[in-house]
């Protein structure tokens, strides 16, 4: 949290803990959708298309869980860059909905080009595909997939697309109708900036009937968007700080903050690519990355690297810089 947003989030807390219960009951429904809305009209989108969750991982799990399109026979797909939980995920919906589920990777290194070939060739290859999980910026490599034009690729063969847009907004630049995605995932405790435990989800206004209701959640209509989460008591003052996120990456600009975000990672990158003890895991192209870029030592392709170093203090220390 920027300093101003962690001031209000404990002015915020206090008054929670002083109103407690007679503030759940009274005031919060007025005070959450008045934070709804801003949140919608900051991401580009109708209030009526927005729920907040406790993070993107809740969103995408509501979403991928709640699809009820699917049939048995009919498949669903991801790549290997996209995030673990969603992974599971789309694989619970094997026992859930009976459908195949498919894993395909994307290329390495990776660019523009490759990547939309990627996803034409394994959409393809799969022909009984009827949902895509798409990640906009993968956690693991930084890699941003442009999504607008895998979404439509997907659409011409009549397959539905679920983004995780955890890592993208606030990060780099764009609405929601940019994605041209009818279901979306997203965090606020990242590049927002507001306190850790809230995002949201999208379903777009003529798509809510095709996601179930949350465990048949009936505080909402049928029809609401709101009824697609239920999560019961949550931390009401990291709800009401959101508007403190929003106006502090507002102030700053979305376009400022991903320019200053790449500079930083460039002056990073561009050393480090000349090292030949590592491989640089993003892309340089434009448009293919944001703030994140992983690396690996050379050669080493498993998940983890543990470097441990023992014997002289002295010689310690030296390993550990030749280390690092």
């Amino acid at each position: 949290m920027a300093e101003p947003v962690r001031r209000e989030y404990l002015r915020l807390t206090d008054m929670v803990n002083r109103d407690n219960s007679f503030y759940a009951r009274v005031k919060s429904g007025a005070d959450f959708e008045t934070v709804r809305q801003a949140v919608a009209a900051a991401v580009g989108a109708a209030p009526e298309e927005i729920a907040i969750t406790r993070g993107a991982t809740e969103a995408l799990q509501l979403l991928i869980g709640g699809y009820n399109k699917l049939k048995p026979g009919d498949a669903v797909m991801y790549a290997d860059l996209d995030y673990d939980s969603m992974q599971y995920a789309m694989n619970w919906l094997k026992e859930r909905r009976g459908v195949e589920v498919v894993k395909f990777d994307l290329p390495e290194p990776a660019s523009r080009q490759a990547v939309l070939d990627a996803y034409e060739k394994a959409l393809g290859a799969n022909p009984k595909v009827r949902l895509l999980l798409l990640t906009h910026i993968s956690h693991r490599t930084g890699l941003v997939v442009p999504i607008a034009e895998v979404a439509r690729m997907a659409k011409a063969r009549g397959i539905d697309v679920i983004v995780d847009a955890a890592h993208s907004w606030g990060q780099i630049d764009f609405s929601v109708r940019d994605l041209g995605a009818d279901f979306v995932g997203f965090n606020l405790h990242k590049w927002i900036g507001a306190p850790v435990g809230v995002g949201f989800l999208y379903i777009a206004k003529n798509r809510i009937a095709d996601i179930d209701r949350d465990k048949g959640d009936e505080d909402f209509a049928a029809d609401d968007v709101r009824s697609r989460v239920h999560t019961g008591t949550v931390n009401f003052a990291s709800v009401l700080a959101i508007p403190a996120a929003l106006a502090f990456h507002q102030e700053i600009g979305a376009k400022a903050k991903g320019a200053r975000l790449r500079y930083l990672r460039d002056l990073w990158v561009s050393r480090a690519r000349a090292m030949r003890t590592l491989e640089i895991l993003t892309p340089d192209e434009p448009g293919m990355y944001g703030a994140l870029t992983s690396f690996r030592l050379a050669g080493k392709v498993s998940k983890a690297v543990e470097i441990r170093v023992v014997g002289d203090p002295n010689l310690n220390r030296n390993r550990k810089k030749e280390a690092t």
